[in-house]
């Protein structure tokens, strides 16, 4: 069914649902809404931890707030109940996207990688290591590449240490100083591909 509506009854519609909104919001309906919401909220998040945090989804970098129960202190472990978004965040002011909002069942997958693995040549699986042995076989990696592929000079024989074979992608919710950091570690090394998740 299609219906033909004019911009003037369009325009006398939307005054009308306006009014009707108004009044009940003035009639109190509205806040008493309000008040069983921060009531109910009390309630589920009593005795909670409270981590704030940044989502991880994409490079908007939402601010995040997790409520978590079991104090580590004691020996317990903090298992996370709630998330939703930080309303103090000046990125986001509380609001979260459907992927956000869903970020609860993202902790909680089963699917979700918690430690480095590696699959070594000729292997059909994956294998657990360390974060130690992660790191340095990835650092060892990039030094073997970097002495093999490393551009000193160019024709003219002006220096340039271009190292074209490797590239980074960085992670952009982070913090300005987390970023400046990672772009000068990166440039010194030569790298010359070099982004971040923004533009993927």
């Amino acid at each position: 069914m299609n219906i033909q509506v004019s911009r003037r009854r369009f325009l006398q519609l939307a005054g009308a649902g306006a009014a009707a909104t108004t009044s009940i919001a003035a009639f109190g309906h509205g806040e008493a809404e309000a008040q069983v919401a921060a009531r109910v909220r009390n309630f589920k998040l009593a005795r909670a931890t409270e981590t704030r945090n940044t989502c991880t989804y994409c490079s908007v970098a939402c601010g995040i707030i997790m409520y978590s129960r079991g104090d580590v202190k004691k020996g317990e472990t903090a298992e996370i109940f709630h998330i939703e978004g930080d309303a103090e965040h000046p990125t986001n002011r509380g609001t979260l996207c459907p992927k956000g909002a869903a970020l609860l069942d993202y902790v909680h997958s089963k699917t979700r990688t918690l430690y480095p693995q590696v699959r070594k040549p000729g292997s059909d699986k994956f294998e657990r290591i360390s974060w130690g042995d992660a790191l340095d076989r990835i650092a060892r990696l990039m030094k073997d590449d970097r002495d093999k592929n490393l551009i000193e000079r160019n024709e003219a024989g002006v220096t340039v240490n271009r190292w074209a074979s490797t590239g980074f992608l960085a992670a952009s919710a982070t913090t300005n100083e987390t970023a400046w950091a990672t772009y000068k570690v990166v440039r010194s090394t030569g790298i010359v591909a070099f982004d971040n998740q923004a533009r993927v």
